[in-house]
């Protein structure tokens, strides 16, 4: 049997890289409160949560059903476990499972090569790959303060972000000059990662996404376009609509077929550098940005690439259940997460 995992705070385990490692608060909480969600999409198996009772009233509240394959950790020693699907894998989660009787994780070395393939240097090479004269949005990996302080020489307006980090975190934007309190974050970035990435900070009208599943052989699956939200850089939530529908409005700033061969793009470069190396879902994120005076738009191809299931591949498996141009919110209040779903007459 399969075992489904939501670990939200993967993105900051892949920062720290230790088997023996603690979320933030904020990554626990999430964690706890939506545990549940691997069940929207989890056709058999279990689903690992921290609370069962809790988990049941947030799925049933969400999905209007029930669903009877919630386990906890205490339960893992006793199950018949052959294959695990988390959010993301990291060393963290392989030392938890291992220390629960579950065996069936990857190597260490096998997460090694997840981690450096989730380094933003492979969206800076992506971004590369996707430039054409349709195209807008530039950004570097770098080595020392020194070379930040030339590229900023050269484009004054910089958005500056650790090779691993999550969403809102790890992130500061530059404007003309690097001040001593963002000359020592970039310093000790460096120092505790290697590098540091800088992208010239971009006129955005709209944040986007493609999903895709790798697998594993060379072959990509796209999967559907994701229209978020977000606040001062951090999630809040999805539309949910048919394929057609999002098309229809990102096609008011980017033609079909300007979207179609930066997808068909993704598929074969990152297929490539996946084969062999990666199966599993993952999400490229880009943003439509205003043109030469704000009459006409351009993409950025690549902002970001989350090698992990996204919220964009929630809000496509939430969108078979759902009406079409529902919204898929989640909220943060009385020190509790929380998913809904607003439709269209509310």
């Amino acid at each position: 049997m399969k075992l489904h995992i939501f670990n939200p705070e993967h993105d900051i385990a892949l920062a720290a890289n230790l088997s023996n490692f603690t979320a933030p608060h904020a990554g626990r909480r999430l964690r706890h409160d939506l545990g549940f969600l691997p069940a929207i999409w989890a056709e058999d198996g279990y689903v690992l949560v921290e609370d069962i009772e809790d988990a049941q009233r947030g799925y049933s509240r969400l999905m209007h059903k029930t669903f009877d394959g919630f386990v906890d950790k205490h339960m893992l020693a006793h199950l018949d476990i052959d294959s695990v699907e988390p959010w993301g894998w990291d060393l963290a989660l392989r030392s938890y499972l291992l220390r629960y009787g579950v065996k069936a994780v990857p190597s260490e070395k096998e997460i090694a090569v997840i981690r450096d393939l989730s380094h933003r240097k492979h969206a800076v090479r992506l971004l590369g790959k996707l430039q054409d004269k349709g195209t807008v949005g530039k950004s570097w990996c770098l080595d020392s303060l020194y070379d930040v302080m030339g590229i900023l020489f050269d484009h004054r307006h910089l958005v500056m972000k650790a090779p691993w980090s999550s969403s809102g975190r790890g992130i500061r934007f530059v404007d003309d000059e690097i001040d001593q309190f963002l000359s020592s974050w970039v310093n000790k970035t460096i120092e505790r990662q290697g590098n540091i990435i800088a992208e010239e900070y971009n006129n955005k009208v709209k944040d986007f996404g493609m999903e895709f599943e790798s697998d594993g052989k060379g072959g990509v699956r796209y999967l559907g376009l994701s229209l978020f939200h977000t606040q001062n850089g951090a999630y809040t939530g999805n539309i949910l609509a048919t394929e057609e529908e999002k098309l229809e409005m990102i096609s008011r700033y980017l033609s079909r077929e300007r979207l179609d061969s930066v997808k068909e793009k993704i598929r074969t470069t990152l297929g490539a550098l996946y084969k062999g190396k990666y199966k599993g879902p993952f999400g490229v994120d880009l943003m439509i940005v205003r043109g030469d005076e704000n009459v006409n738009f351009l993409l950025n191809p690549c902002v970001e690439i989350n090698l992990r299931r996204t919220m964009g591949h929630v809000a496509l498996d939430l969108s078979k259940h759902c009406p079409s141009g529902s919204i898929m919110n989640i909220k943060y209040s009385e020190d509790k997460y929380r998913m809904s779903i607003s439709y269209k007459n509310q």
